[in-house]
């Protein structure tokens, strides 16, 4: 078995670092009611977010409902899992089940369509803990985010993890230097799941493991592109931007929508045309580039765009800033997610009118539209519109938000009252059974007293009464004791 699997931590109190986010975490289990938000655990991969998760669930004996990014998460995939999850009760006599949606952060594509959606439905009708996982904040939608608490685990230093790692040489019986377990932890970089995956590729087929034996199994340490236009910008030092511009995982025209999106940051005119004549020169290898299709030009746009930019931004002060992927591509994933968004009404229209997609879009999208926007409220009922929807036919996103709003409110109201004339009924069935039991017992006690007073009226004594039974039963039990005798030859 792998030791990352295998060394796992089962409670809170084994986890390695991040105490103060594994305190957070126990706070709010603890005081867990239906009120209270899901968690947001994020942070980069292999700190232990997954583990903690899975750790605190056992420290409280709830049990566990995974959905993660191998999994297909489409609306109505999260709503069947998630969502009969969250809103019921456990099977296994658990006291809670807690719902946990691995890798929240890559909801995207055709596979995961509607699931950004169903995760805001999901935790706004979830009665069960639930905690969602991400490596980027804020690659989760804006509606998931305030609805949540945040709590941020942090890589972990070195000398943290070292002492993990002796203890699991310990566990295995090997003899490790202290040495070959600090170059472990630092070639990690704080992902303590890649150390241990490296001490267990380094220890296989060895009982010893030394300096020299850590080599094979380095941790790849390429460089991110936000570590790339911060070196570019002047934020922090680096060794050689081409060399890092080879190691990030992203194309030379990527990196330079990312270098253009961050660029606005010089208050001189002049320094500023200076870095963008440099972006403008770039673009146009890269257009050689695709032209011609003689990608050996690439290396001159990444000279240009790296060098140049980063030659003009010398001598200014240096500060901190947030780096931001590149602002059309968060235009063309809002016009994306719109279409899809428009192509899943016209299905539900069509099918509710009995017609297809197509015939909605050519024929009758505009008098569906021009209805919804004179009777929007009504409309929104009978088909069941949500937010996106209706402002899609009635181009007015207040109008539709506040529809919505009240729809929902409404139905919110309505399972209110559902649930308390329920309880009302429930009680007072059982307050009428109990009521019924204690007649019963009182009108057997009445007239048991009513059989007494008639039989004294009578001048009948009930206790000679009972003699004159019993003598009469023994007289009639010797005759039958004499008449077997006669005949029992």
């Amino acid at each position: 078995m792998d030791w990352a699997e295998k060394y796992r931590p089962r409670h809170l109190n084994e986890m390695v670092g991040n105490r103060e986010a594994l305190h957070q975490m126990s706070e709010w289990a603890t005081r867990w009611t239906t009120n209270s938000p899901p968690l947001i655990l994020y942070g980069k991969p292999g700190i232990g977010k997954t583990s903690s998760a899975w750790a605190l669930a056992h420290d409280m004996n709830w049990e566990v409902v995974e959905l993660n990014a191998s999994d297909q998460r489409t609306k109505a995939v999260i709503e069947k899992v998630a969502g009969g999850s969250a809103s019921t009760g456990s099977l296994t006599g658990a006291f809670r089940k807690l719902i946990i949606l691995d890798e929240a952060d890559n909801l995207q594509g055709n596979a995961d369509r509607g699931g950004a959606r169903a995760i805001a439905e999901v935790i706004r009708q979830a009665r069960q803990p639930l905690i969602l996982i991400a490596n980027d904040l804020y690659g989760l939608d804006g509606t998931i985010r305030n609805l949540c608490t945040k709590i941020q685990f942090k890589a972990l230093p070195a000398k943290s993890l070292v002492p993990r790692l002796r203890e699991i040489c310990s566990k295995e019986e090997l003899s490790c230097s202290i040495q070959a377990l600090t170059d472990i932890a630092e070639q990690a970089g704080g992902d303590i799941r890649s150390a241990v995956t490296m001490l267990y590729a380094s220890a296989i087929g060895r009982d010893e493991i030394g300096k020299d034996d850590v080599s094979i199994s380095a941790k790849d340490n390429r460089a991110s592109i936000f570590d790339l236009v911060a070196a570019t910008l002047g934020y922090r030092q680096a060794p050689s931007l081409l060399e890092m511009g080879m190691s990030v995982d992203e194309t030379p025209d990527a990196i330079l929508q990312w270098i253009e999106s961050n660029l606005g940051v010089l208050p001189e005119k002049n320094k500023n045309s200076q870095a963008y004549g440099a972006l403008s020169r770039a673009d146009m290898y890269l257009g050689y580039t695709f032209k011609n299709q003689y990608y050996t030009l690439w290396r001159y746009a990444s000279a240009m765009m790296l060098l140049g930019v980063h030659d003009v931004m010398k001598g200014r002060p240096s500060g901190y800033a947030k780096i931001m992927p590149p602002s059309r591509w968060r235009q063309m994933s809002v016009a994306k997610r719109q279409k899809l968004m428009r192509e899943q009404l016209l299905s539900n229209l069509g099918s509710d009118m009995h017609m297809s997609a197509s015939s909605v879009r050519n024929l009758y999208l505009c008098p569906v539209s021009l209805l919804a926007k004179q009777f929007p409220d009504p409309f929104a009922r009978e088909f069941n519109l949500d937010v996106d929807q209706l402002d899609i036919l009635i181009h007015d996103t207040a109008t539709a938000k506040s529809i919505v709003k009240a729809i929902e409110d409404e139905r919110k109201q309505i399972e209110k009252e559902l649930k308390k004339k329920k309880k009302e009924e429930e009680a007072k069935a059982k307050k009428s059974k109990v009521t019924k039991k204690g007649s019963d017992k009182t009108t057997g006690t009445v007239s048991s007293i009513e059989t007494l007073v008639c039989q004294e009226k009578k001048g009948i004594n009930p206790r000679e009464e009972n003699s004159e039974k019993t003598d009469d039963k023994s007289i009639e039990k010797d005759k039958k004791t004499s008449q077997s005798t006669l005949f029992n030859f």
